[in-house]
């Protein structure tokens, strides 16, 4: 059976609110596979973080 991912978070709830989970995909210089970089991000500056490379 596969288990459950849970993500906790410390801090201020109304803070988390304004952060998203941005996954983007970046082919790897050394093998060319295929790696998934995730990050916290807030709202008002992800068009930001998928525009630089």
């Amino acid at each position: 059976m596969a288990k459950k991912a849970v993500a906790t978070f410390s801090g201020d709830k109304s803070q988390l609110r304004n952060m998203v989970k941005c996954i983007r995909m970046v082919k790897s210089d050394k093998t060319g596979a295929y790696i998934f970089n995730e990050d916290m991000v807030q709202v008002d500056k992800v068009k930001d973080y998928f525009a630089k490379k």
